[in-house]
Formats: structure tokens, sequence, C-alpha cells
């Protein structure tokens, strides 16, 4: 595959969007601990043995905890067996345990999310959050994002990713906790041919579960996500608060708080739907739906009420309560109706007629125990393309930090 090149789109918008937030937060920029010289780890999961999640980030200089010897993989283990006759676990997408052999293809030991998408010409492109290489480099070759593909149409033995070269950033961010950690996909669509992209700008991450965002945006790609731009009239700056900016700034807007992660879905109707929740694991999930050619244009989503379409964010009302975590919604003509998937105590299933419900009530489809979250549904799956019941997800999983496919028959 081709290296992705890292375009840093955020410059002035970066700029506008810090002050915004500390403006209206009412954080004065002096109080923002800027921790690790020279940028932190996003967190070393990916390459700890110890099982204590992170290390590093409020120490000066990262090289000089890190492992003087050991394996350069990190510590993924062999896939977690499931298999209750509907649900199984198939086999690990990502890692040097993967068939796909990420470490050595890719310079990928460890990753998440992985969020899934039709390119528009049946390739399946894979976005996935902060990646990990080799655990011995002193970063531990941290990517705040990566992008991999598929041509893969059979997923019953597991997703076969395509080429191979080292995955680069898709685009970048500061990488200091309380200024701006990471970058993270949450969800993707193709329209017309173009890529795109929306994202959360992590400012800190908190407790399990628990993180701030600065803004969400939407990325661009012109060229099959090779290279990325954000239009920063597409930033959400996420304060409670409306302020007037100049056409093509950055949007403050009282509501925007609500979408700061994101899914996608063509409707039946010709709109695309934009589902949104808070940072963290914890709101509900509202919606918005926009004209395909409307995209990247703020003013040309509509947000529902609960009875009706508004222009205003802040007349969003949930259309799921939560707590609703990183999600992913699809229309199956399997069941003629919209399924959504989300994760807060195993993964959680749901259907609706139309996309601003009534949603079912949930159905856990994997348990708790397996610890999976963000589960992201393959474009690819029989149940989505109506050949058949199978329906395949991409899931995370933390101790190993990698990412495994699921199937389960809906």
């Amino acid at each position: 595959m081709h290296r992705h090149t890292s375009r840093r789109p955020h410059g002035r918008a970066r700029t506008l969007v810090t002050a915004a937030v500390a403006a209206l937060a009412a954080v004065p920029l002096a109080a923002v601990t800027v921790t690790a010289a020279g940028g932190g780890v996003a967190d070393a999961r990916a390459c700890s043995t110890s099982g204590t999640g992170s290390v590093g980030t409020t120490l000066p200089f990262i090289g000089s905890i890190l492992p003087r010897g050991g394996d350069p993989r990190g510590p993924q283990g062999p896939l977690p067996g499931f298999d209750n006759g509907t649900t199984r676990t198939v086999a690990w997408v990502t890692g040097p345990k993967s068939p796909n052999r990420t470490f050595g293809r890719f310079g990928i030991s460890g990753t998440d999310v992985g969020v899934a998408w039709d390119n528009g010409r049946g390739q399946t492109l894979l976005a996935f959050g902060d990646t990990f290489g080799n655990c011995l480099h002193p970063n531990r070759q941290w990517r705040h994002n990566a992008l991999l593909r598929s041509t893969d149409p059979n997923l019953a033995d597991g997703l076969r990713l395509s080429g191979r070269g080292f995955a680069g950033e898709m685009f970048g961010a500061v990488g200091f906790q309380g200024v701006e950690m990471t970058t993270i996909p949450t969800a993707g669509i193709s329209v017309d041919g173009t890529q795109y992209v929306n994202y959360m700008s992590v400012r800190a991450w908190g407790a399990p579960s628990r993180w701030d965002t600065n803004y969400s945006a939407t990325a661009v790609s012109r060229d099959n996500g090779r290279t990325w731009f954000t239009p920063q009239r597409t930033i959400r700056v996420n304060v409670p608060a409306t302020a007037e900016l100049p056409a093509g700034w950055p949007s403050v807007q009282a509501g925007n708080e609500k979408f700061q992660q994101a899914a996608y879905v063509r409707g039946r109707d010709g709109y695309v739907y934009q589902y949104g929740t808070p940072n963290g694991r914890f709101g509900a999930a509202y919606l918005a739906r926009f004209r395909p050619g409307d995209i990247t244009n703020l003013e040309g989503y509509r947000y529902w009420t609960g009875r009706s379409w508004a222009s205003s964010p802040a007349a969003a009302r949930p259309v799921v309560r939560g707590p609703v975590t990183e999600l992913s919604v699809a229309w199956s003509p399997r069941l003629n109706k919209y399924v959504m998937l989300d994760s807060p105590r195993g993964v959680l299933l749901r259907t609706a007629d139309r996309p601003q419900g009534p949603w079912s009530r949930a159905r856990r489809i994997t348990p708790p125990r397996l610890e999976l979250y963000a589960p992201m549904m393959l474009p690819s799956s029989p149940a989505l393309r109506g050949t058949g019941p199978e329906l395949y997800f991409n899931a995370s999983r933390w101790d190993d930090y990698n990412v495994l496919l699921v199937r389960t028959r809906i």
C-alpha cells in the first residue's frame, strides 16, 4: 500500500479552537499543564506487559522509562474465543498475531477502533485510532491515527488487509495532554468518490471511559485516503455556548457538544444521517441529517428534536438515551431495518424502521467478559448487502490493544 502522508490541516483552526475553548470554558491557558517534553505517548497499553495501562505522559523524558529489552511487538495474546451459536469471534484483524501480520507489513503492533466504510468502488477503508509500532522505539512509533484497506469479499475466515508499507498518520495532533493529546477517527463515508472521516480532537484522557475533547471535525481525502485536509468550517468546538465567527471559521454553537463522536449512515430517503454523542462513553445519542453535497457545510445540517428537524444543534434531543459508547449504524436489507451497535457492557444491537427511531430495546450479542469496545460494522457483511444473515464487525480489546473481527447472525 502507499504510505499515507500527514498534512497538518489545523494551523489557524487549532489556534482558534484553543482560544475559543480557553475563553468560553473559562480555562486560562496558563493553567493548562503540558506534560512530557516533546509530546507524550497517548497510552502505552499497546506496549505494556505490566497490565497497568499508561506510562510516561507526566515524565519529562519518555525514553528514560522505555524497556531496554523484550518483545518489540507488544503484548497481544491469543484470540479470545467465544461462540454461542449466534455470535463468535473470528480472527484478529491487527497485531503481530493476526493473519495480517500488521507489525511486519504496516509497522503496527497495536491499534484500536477500526471504523470501516466502502470507498464507493468496492474497497473497504479502515480508520484506526492511536497506533503503535516498535515497542522498543523511543516513542513506540506512535501515530495518532492510521488508515488501512481491504478488498476481501469473504469475511468468514477473517478480514484480509491489502498492500504493505509503514502506515503513516492520516492527520496529526499537538500530542500534549491538556492541550490536544490526539485525534481519533469515529466515522467514515464516501460521497461521489471523495472520502470523509469525522474525528475528535482529544484534549485529555481521564478516568476509564472518560475523556475531554476540544472539537470534532470532518477530514476530507480526494485521493482515496492517501492525504487528508480539514475544512475549518467543519470544526465543532466543544463548548455549550454560541459565538459569531466569520464565515468559514470553526463553529462555536451551543449543541455542538452533542456531536463530538459520530456515526454515518445513508438513509433510504437520500439524506445522510449523522449520529452524535458527547465525549466519553456516558452520553446519549443525537441525530443530524444533511444532503450528501452538504457534508462539509454545517449550515445545511438539520437536527432531530423528537418531533421535527431544526437548524440548531441545541434543539437536538436524544434518539437513544445514554450511556451510548462509540457506535456504528447501517441499513440492513436482510431485516429491512436500520441496525445500531454500541458497547456499554458487551456489544449491544438495536434496530429501527427510521434513523430517528424509535429504536428497539438493546439486545446483548457479546458478553461483558470479552471487554470489547468500538463495534464498527463491515460494509461487505452479507446482512448489509442482502445476501445472508451474517453481520461482521470490528471490535477493539483493551488488554491486547488490537482489533478483532466478530460475526453475529441477525
